[in-house]
């Protein structure tokens, strides 16, 4: 006879800078299509650590195995987080961070040629916190959000997401790395050829340096939104190999 089929991880989506949780939703519907469980909790985006054990603590809380997905400053956050969890079984990268050991965001960025973020950014300042010092945090202009980060989705979409986009505070863009949980688990990023926020040759060099699945997909930083089916497809097939 045979035993039960496997259990299909559930999929973990990590939003990244200038985004919420809703940003997953096509691609959350295209999984549980595929009859795959999702969760997307919250990324507080207030620094790396703290971010990190957030998201690393729901992931083991769930005590099932997990595919962590992560967008943006998401994968550095998904880096970090499923090195202390043993219940993930797969990584997913969607035109996002994956630091090396002692790395942050500003390495990365740094280290290629500047895209047109670099001067489309403004900083606020936040509330001193409890603990004092102070911190600022970074937003995208509204006017040149559209075409910066989703210059693949109509206009007035952009448009919305310019006035709702939750900023980062800077300090979560100098947070360094603790050794990656690529090294240690089998990965999967998907490449925005066409991504004005995040270089695609630094997306390039980081899924080769992690030795991922690559797949190549012809758009913006906004791809979670524009293309839900190509990165879901993604997150499927990790999934299959997760088993």
């Amino acid at each position: 006879m045979h035993g039960p089929s496997p259990v299909p991880p559930t999929v973990v989506l990590v939003h990244g800078a200038f985004a919420d949780a809703s940003s997953w939703a096509g691609v959350t519907g295209f999984l549980h299509a595929a009859g795959l469980a999702v969760r997307a909790p919250a990324n507080p985006l207030r620094g790396l650590a703290q971010d990190a054990a957030c998201v690393g603590s729901a992931v083991r809380d769930l005590g099932v195995p997990v595919v962590l997905v992560g967008h943006d400053y998401g994968g550095s956050v998904i880096t970090q987080a499923a090195a202390d969890a043993d219940n993930v079984v797969a990584l997913c990268y969607v035109a996002a961070f994956g630091p090396d050991a002692g790395e942050c965001v500003l390495d990365v960025m740094d280290r290629f040629a500047p895209t047109p973020v670099a001067g489309a950014t403004v900083t606020a300042a936040l509330p001193a916190p409890a603990g004092g010092g102070r911190d600022r945090e970074l937003y995208i202009r509204r006017e040149r959000f559209p075409q910066v980060y989703a210059a693949d989705l109509p206009p007035a979409a952009g448009k919305v997401l310019s006035v709702t986009q939750r900023p980062i505070a800077c300090t979560a863009l100098t947070g360094r790395s603790g050794p990656p949980a690529w090294a240690s688990r089998p990965s999967w990023y998907a490449i925005a050829t066409a991504d004005r926020m995040l270089s695609p040759t630094a997306q390039r060099f980081m899924a080769q340096r992690m030795a991922a699945t690559e797949h190549v997909l012809d758009a913006s930083h906004a791809v979670v939104r524009s293309q839900p089916g190509a990165v879901a497809a993604m997150i499927r097939e990790a999934a299959g190999r997760g088993r």
